[in-house]
């Protein structure tokens, strides 16, 4: 039995020794032979900073691979491969009254209320429809210090309040901090102090997501069926898009999330992820047991800002399980609206995930929850060593010599290729078997219009995110990576000024790559275009992509459309 009473336990050791084994042998055979090829001739600091370079960008790779050839093989079992990773959920068809309290609750910092609140009001219209309206209450909690956003915030609320029967106005409340202490965390723990004997469950929304009434129904009745489940994580998509940064960006991230997901719901069982948000918490020992340690002040020192895993796993910690529910079921998010909004937002995460190389000793972790710190950190390891591997390889080639036959050169190359894009490959591959999934997207050739065009984009996208995060390895994560500022949510265009002063660093970097690949191997260049093609293309790629005009188009043509976009349109084209 796992905490929760879920038959379970003997499973997930075999599931996790059998992971741990496909893991180590993949990591250990690719690392090997590419020494081998490496390790023709001798050894040079050249030779030994693309064998760093491997080591460090093969783990995160390798466990996405695996991750999602077993989510792969899940979702083509069905409901048994569902309920093999996630046992739990036939308790969200109980049909058991609910009698937990659960609050609802809206952390915003300096976010634009017009564009928030209506998002939390259509909460709680989808919940009150239910007929549950009454277990749940709404919090707006405040971090915000611009007095004209504060006086917004107060005035919306207000607002709502009025909107509302008499009754349900006691439901609406409105709480500002004086100040922003701890970030996110600290305003949930503040919450949590406050409201741990009023409420039994927390469900933290940020200003750009949204969940409809029956699948907050669905994490509420599991919740309340197993006690011992401390947080419940709901698999999180993305919302109809404008922009084409974020519906490009959002096309891919769903595929491959969903065999993800899946998969690594599989063997973590109930050490699962928390991703912040859109996901219910349990109160008491989350207030108990999931403050954030205090980093003291020097390299990767202050608050720390990627809060979530260390909560998941501080309450795996106290005995209590954390759990994800690894099914689309109307759980939403608005992703960045352009390249440089993005790469902002990886550079907070990324100093955020660095922060755990100071806590991958906390006493008392499960060792599924120490390896996620670590996967965690492994993720953003692999933006230096794709970087430091291309600024490397112009030198290799120049210095010649080795006798290694390109083709297990060329087969190394692309089956990090195919493991890098596993994820998504998987989900597209599951779209076309699946013929209720191809007619919700339109059909299998926008599905496949809507692959190609992602998987183009993820490549382009890769150079840039991947440059812009060595940088920030190389500022040694100076003090404005550790910030929480007010982000971008609306789509706008980027004029060719702000793109050129934001990614001029990596098309000279590109530029050099490409001249000395030139100058040594022109046939490398032509197989590295997947790599550097996106470094020369960084301008006029940030500009195409938050282009409205540009949006409009694609989505004329339904080309990486959302099945909710889709069947909003059908009605009325229906009616005409």
């Amino acid at each position: 039995m796992t905490p929760a009473g879920i038959q379970q336990r003997a499973s997930l050791r075999r599931r996790r020794r059998l992971v741990l084994g496909l893991n180590l042998a993949s990591c250990l055979l690719f690392i090997g032979l590419t020494a081998s090829v490496l390790g023709t001739d001798g050894w040079t600091f050249v030779e030994l900073g693309l064998l760093i370079s491997c080591v460090l960008s093969i783990p995160w790779t390798i466990l996405g691979f695996w991750n999602a050839v077993i989510g792969f093989w899940l979702l083509r079992r069905g409901g048994a491969g569902l309920q093999s990773a996630a046992p739990f959920l036939a308790a969200a068809e109980d049909g058991e009254p609910i009698h937990v309290r659960t609050a609802v609750v809206m952390t915003l910092r300096n976010e634009d209320p017009a564009r928030a609140l209506p998002r939390l009001e259509r909460v709680k219209r989808s919940l009150d429809a239910s007929g549950w309206g009454e277990a749940f209450a709404y919090h707006v909690l405040s971090d915000s210090d611009d007095p004209a956003v504060i006086a917004a915030e107060e005035q919306a609320v207000a607002d709502w309040r009025l909107r509302s029967p008499i009754l349900d106005q006691s439901r609406i409340a409105y709480r500002r901090r004086p100040d922003n202490a701890g970030f996110k965390a600290g305003n949930l723990q503040e919450f949590c102090g406050r409201h741990a004997e009023t409420y039994d469950l927390m469900l933290p929304l940020d200003a750009d997501s949204a969940m409809d009434g029956p699948s907050v129904l669905r994490l509420v009745k599991i919740m309340q069926a197993h006690p011992r489940i401390g947080i419940l994580q709901s698999l999180v998509v993305g919302t109809p898009a404008g922009s084409p940064f974020s519906r490009i960006f959002q096309f891919g991230m769903r595929q491959g999330m969903r065999p993800y997901t899946l998969g690594a719901a599989w063997w973590t069982g109930d050490c699962g992820p928390f991703w912040g948000h859109n996901a219910l918490v349990r109160i008491q020992p989350f207030a108990e047991h999931c403050r954030m340690p205090n980093l003291s002040d020097g390299l990767l020192g202050g608050p720390i800002l990627s809060h979530d895993q260390i909560e998941a796993v501080l309450m795996r910690r106290a005995g209590f399980e954390v759990r994800v529910l690894p099914v689309e079921s109307g759980s939403f998010e608005d992703n960045p609206p352009t390249l440089i909004d993005h790469v902002a937002r990886e550079a907070r995460w990324c100093f955020g995930n660095m922060q755990y190389l100071r806590l991958l000793t906390l006493p008392g972790l499960h060792p599924i929850s120490r390896f996620q710190l670590f996967a965690a950190v492994a993720m953003f390891l692999t933006a230096p060593a794709i970087t430091l591997a291309l600024a490397l390889l112009p030198f290799k080639l120049a210095a010649g010599g080795d006798d290694v036959p390109a083709s297990l050169v060329a087969g190394l190359y692309v089956a990090w290729l195919l493991a890098a894009i596993a994820p998504k490959l998987a989900g597209y591959l599951d779209l076309l078997l699946d013929p209720a999934a191809r007619r919700a997207y339109g059909g299998a050739g926008k599905i496949l219009a809507g692959a190609g065009l992602e998987i183009a984009f993820s490549f382009l996208l890769l150079a840039v995110a991947t440059f812009r995060l060595t940088l920030l390895f190389l500022s040694g994560f100076g003090r404005n990576a550790g910030s929480w500022n007010r982000q971008n949510r609306d789509a706008r265009g980027i004029s060719f000024r702000s793109a050129a002063s934001g990614l001029w660093g990596c098309l000279a970097f590109g530029c050099a790559v490409w001249l000395a690949l030139v100058w040594s191997s022109p046939a490398i260049l032509v197989w590295s275009l997947p790599l550097t093609l996106g470094y020369l293309l960084a301008i006029p790629f940030a500009m195409a992509t938050a282009s409205p005009r540009l949006g409009l188009a694609i989505a004329r043509r339904g080309i990486c459309a959302t099945p909710e976009e889709l069947s909003a349109a059908r009605p009325a084209a229906e009616a005409r």
